[in-house]
């Protein structure tokens, strides 16, 4: 197999995307700012609160239409917090929007305290999550988001991997009567299957199923694991593909099903090697006993890289041959255990 290589807009993807009948949508933030439009439209209880985020929110047309419904706190990450719990506590329904790079670390002491602790229902919005900023580099890069999210007890941690998952997600926020923190990046992603998406978005969606390889994402590195299966599938693999949309609570039926059922297990993230996605999914399947060949691929723990998503994808092994190099090593190291 060739070296991984950038991937997901290249010729080869989306002539993959088309043979498998997926459909390129909108960036998953562009349809958050609509979603959220329309449901502030038909309640005036629902509040937008930003920091200087109206522009890189999508937030203009929302901020145009319902003046006032949202609230600019300016580059102030940890008032924006502070201020959207409370108006929380008074009753509305709040989304609290900032790039995720500030938003889950400077302001961790109010997430803690003001919202979780408090068990007050803001929806926390990390922008451009992931590595959305590329050339930006590590200052704006958000990679330690669900290690530090996972750790604070009272918080729900999703990551949807398309517009339908996306659109599910921000209405069950709307209602959920406890705190949720949503991450979404920058990239037009594709829609990964023509089924709606779970009204409850701490739930799994299986997108292909297999019994050599799991193949597991969350965001946006997902279509890269669905890209790869049909990569896999012409060395004669079969791979089980599923979208995590919640990091937290995890959808224990489903993964411990993967790693009873599949040879390898290999989850791919968008987030340091470090207390994300990988090491809960190893966590639950040690957990329960279960020891399949297990692979993680995510950010290595360095200076990080410096180039656009795909750039960084692509060094790092979340690229469709990424993973799908990743999948075949592991397959054969199965082999070498059985």
């Amino acid at each position: 197999m060739s070296a991984p290589a950038p991937s997901l807009h290249s010729a080869e993807a989306k002539a993959r995307a088309e043979r498998l009948g997926l459909r390129l949508g909108k960036a998953n933030l562009d349809v958050f700012a609509e979603a959220l439009t329309e449901l502030a439209t038909a309640d005036r209880n629902v509040l937008a609160v930003t920091s200087d985020s109206r522009g890189s929110g999508k937030l203009k047309p929302f901020g145009e239409a319902l003046p006032k419904q949202i609230v600019e706190v300016g580059i102030a990450e940890q008032n924006l917090v502070g201020v959207a719990a409370g108006i929380a506590s008074c009753g509305k329904t709040v989304f609290a929007v900032s790039p995720a790079c500030f938003l889950a670390t400077r302001s961790l002491e109010q997430i803690k305290n003001d919202v979780c602790y408090s068990d007050l229902p803001v929806a926390l919005v990390g922008i451009s999550a992931g590595v959305s900023y590329g050339a930006l580099g590590s200052t704006h890069h958000s990679l330690h988001d669900f290690a530090a999210l996972r750790a604070i007890h009272n918080v729900t941690v999703l990551a949807p991997a398309d517009n339908r998952e996306t659109r599910s997600s921000i209405r069950w926020a709307a209602t959920h009567d406890r705190p949720v923190y949503l991450r979404f990046g920058k990239a037009a992603l594709y829609d990964l299957s023509d089924e709606p998406a779970p009204r409850d978005p701490r739930v799994a969606s299986l997108l292909r199923d297999g019994d050599d390889v799991a193949l597991i994402g969350a965001g946006e590195t997902v279509i890269h694991c669905l890209l790869a299966a049909d990569l896999l599938a012409e060395h004669g693999v079969e791979s089980r593909v599923l979208s995590i949309p919640s990091v937290k609570p995890l959808d224990e039926s489903a993964l411990l099903a993967a790693g009873r059922e599949c040879r390898v297990v290999l989850t791919a993230e968008e987030h340091s090697e470090h207390g994300g996605l990988g090491d809960a999914v190893a966590r639950l399947l040690l957990g329960a006993g279960m020891t399949p060949v297990f692979r993680g691929v995510a950010i290595p723990d360095e200076d990080t890289y410096t180039g656009s998503q795909a750039d960084i994808f692509g060094r790092y092994g979340l690229s469709m041959e990424g993973i799908a190099d990743r999948a075949l090593r592991a397959l054969d190291a199965a082999r070498v255990v059985l």
